[in-house]
């Protein structure tokens, strides 16, 4: 597994070199500048020119990105033109927010997906199988965001039943705060989950050595959890690993619409403080959790399956 691992991380040096020089182009297409954004109805030519001398975006993009790269092989992410911070101090903070946000919305999705995926496929023809597949259907054309506007306006304005923004303190203040937009997240994303394991414990219920399982006396719910649930698994897996990825990108918006201080709220403000240097390794955080997400995915295969190797 070792050996494994450390051929998937060297794999990744040059996925990570490809989006360190499509996020350096790209940050650098966007309309504006940052002196025009630092210095508002104040920009002169003259003024401009001294804030890009000052940030090195006087020089030619190639000089810029071999600047950049020789700082981030250093650790240096830069600063941030509009708070005056190192990036790295910036997402240090910021990052664990995230990451809670997006745990505890896939926690959520999975708390969600496996019951009614399960009644869903146990009883085809029924109303629970029926509602499985009207869930999939309707979370599936509701946006995250759309969500967590409907949930913020029902649950935290009108019933104040929970807070309208914020991170909270402490760990039942967190998961108090963040109840909301993880449960937007959670149930954008459930969808997929929930067809995926249906249809993946139709196909299990069918099986040869359910029948088995089932001729050797084992009680039904023995039967569901230790081979046709564990054995489901493994296409749920890969489409949580998928929604995983997608879910660390999609908190940008739901964490602005709920002022959850991450990185996605981060990379919003920044777009429009055309602050390079924060876009830049605030998005190079996404890339490299989406990596490791990936990875972990394929480790997981192999706890599951013993048939999968690390070969």
């Amino acid at each position: 597994m070792i050996a494994y691992i450390i051929r998937r991380l060297i794999q990744m040096i040059p996925v990570l070199f490809l989006i360190t020089l499509f996020l350096f182009v790209m940050v650098r297409l966007v309309p504006g500048s940052p002196a025009d954004a630092l210095l508002g109805f104040r920009a002169t030519p003259e003024a401009v020119a001294r804030i890009e001398k000052q940030l090195n975006l006087d020089k030619p993009i190639y000089v810029q990105y071999g600047t950049f790269m020789k700082n981030l092989l250093k650790g240096d992410l830069g600063e941030s033109a509009k708070r005056h911070e190192p990036v790295t101090t910036i997402l240090k903070d910021r990052l664990p927010k995230t990451l809670f946000l997006v745990i505890y919305a896939m926690v959520l999705a999975t708390l969600i997906s496996v019951p009614i995926a399960s009644f869903g496929a146990m009883r085809r023809g029924r109303f629970p199988g029926y509602f499985a597949r009207i869930y999939v259907i309707v979370a599936i054309a509701m946006p995250s965001y759309w969500i967590g506007m409907m949930l913020l306006q029902g649950l935290a304005v009108k019933e104040k039943i929970f807070p309208v923004a914020g991170y909270g303190e402490g760990f039942f203040g967190h998961l108090e705060h963040l109840f909301l937009p993880a449960l937007s997240l959670a149930i954008a994303s459930s969808s997929l989950l929930v067809r995926s394991l249906r249809n993946s414990i139709l196909e299990t219920m069918d099986s040869d050595f359910v029948r088995t399982a089932r001729a050797k006396g084992l009680s039904p719910h023995r039967v569901f959890i230790w081979h046709v649930l564990r054995n489901s698994s493994m296409a749920a897996v890969t489409v949580l690993g998928i929604q995983l990825s997608f879910l660390v990108g999609g908190t940008a918006i739901v964490e602005t619409i709920f002022s959850v201080p991450g990185i996605g709220q981060l990379i919003i403000r920044a777009i429009f403080d055309r602050d390079y240097a924060v876009i830049q390794g605030a998005t190079l955080v996404f890339g490299i959790l989406v990596l490791v997400i990936n990875l972990a995915v394929d480790l997981i295969y192999v706890a599951l399956d013993p048939r999968v190797s690390y070969e």
